[in-house]
């Protein structure tokens, strides 16, 4: 096709969407971001291309969960978008979100070529033995049940950035890098060279760290006991994991910055949260640096590792075994990522 000067990244949310266009040269021409899309209102694409008043050459969309099948960026036709549609059960805010802004994009502009770009897919690198889980044969063989991984279009970005600012391992060692994408979700990835090699994020976004309302990873007993035991349903189980756990559960706020004035201030509960955060990322931190041999470089990246100092600090602070690495705060630019994929894909054959 056309050479692909001006991108749309539509960045869908679970209850935002994040709207940008970028030229060549990763220059911002326009951007916008709704923080209470409703994900019906497809209006708000089309209003933003007209104020926008430049021409559109492609539409890149993130969309979360690409399963098995959808490994690279692909241009989006009915199939894909069904197979996207298919995936709803394993990230249902994610993903009905990502389908309304590709519903939405379509509308306003339906003669633009548009990819879709998965935030599982740079974990499609995960050896079998980081993507496996020990569960029965027969479950692994009727259905889909492996590590996927997540946030995978910021650890990209963040790994690929971080190795143009570090100086290259002598003679012809990879470059080890941890990324942590510490935000209302969080994540950790160890890149080999900008491969993904192991992650902490799971077959769902649930799995890992402690997040702003998930629990992340729990003792699998435990919410077998909660529902045949302590009666609760599976939906209660469900929503208190993604809703009412992490910070939210153990410091009644979802906000690091609160917990972090609150637990300053000498609130018990906030010190407990801030600690078992900082305990948790700590221990995942050293495990993806056991995956990877060693470590070249921590990259720090999402709202709360680019804006939250002290949780820095104190993750330094405990890892200062490791030795001397380079630090690195690098800002989270799904969409440059997101601009540079789509790029890619419609200039392939």
């Amino acid at each position: 096709m056309a050479h692909v000067n001006r991108v749309l990244v539509v960045n869908a949310g679970s209850t935002s969407l994040k709207l940008s266009i970028l030229s060549d040269g990763d220059v911002v021409a326009a951007s916008s971001h709704i923080s209470d899309w409703d994900g019906a209102d497809v209006r708000s694409v089309a209003a933003f291309v007209a104020d926008a008043a430049v021409a559109v050459d492609a539409v890149g969309h993130r969309v979360v969960h690409g399963g098995l099948s959808l490994r690279t960026a692909t241009r989006l036709d009915p199939d894909v978008v069904e197979r996207i549609r298919s995936l709803v059960p394993l990230a249902p805010l994610h993903q009905e979100r990502a389908l309304a802004g590709i519903a939405a994009a379509s509308a306003a502009l339906p003669d633009v070529p548009q990819v879709a770009c998965f935030d599982t897919a740079y974990h499609a690198t995960l050896p079998e033995a980081a993507a496996t889980y020990a569960l029965p044969l027969d479950w692994r063989k009727r259905w889909p049940l492996r590590r996927f991984g997540f946030h995978g279009l910021s650890h990209s970005y963040a790994a690929s950035r971080a190795a143009s600012l570090v100086d290259p391992p002598p003679g012809d060692a990879p470059l080890r890098v941890v990324t942590c994408h510490l935000g209302a979700g969080a994540s950790l990835c160890a890149s080999l060279d900008g491969r993904s090699v192991d992650t902490t994020m799971g077959f769902t976004p649930l799995e890992g760290l402690v997040m702003a309302s998930r629990s992340g990873s729990v003792d699998p007993g435990l919410v077998v006991w909660l529902i045949t035991s302590a009666g609760l349903s599976a939906d209660e189980v469900r929503d208190g994991l993604e809703h009412d756990s992490g910070m939210a559960g153990l410091a009644g706020t979802p906000d690091m910055r609160q917990v972090i004035e609150r637990a300053s201030a000498g609130d018990a509960a906030a010190r407990m949260a801030f600690d078992v955060y900082i305990h948790v990322l700590c221990r995942e931190v050293a495990a993806m640096t056991a995956s990877l041999g060693g470590l070249d470089a921590l990259v720090f990246t999402g709202g709360v590792g680019e804006n939250a100092p002290t949780v820095r600090e104190a993750v330094v602070d405990r890892l200062s075994y490791l030795g001397p690495v380079p630090i690195l705060v690098i800002e989270a630019r799904e969409d440059l990522e997101i601009a540079h994929q789509t790029r890619a894909v419609l200039a392939g054959p």
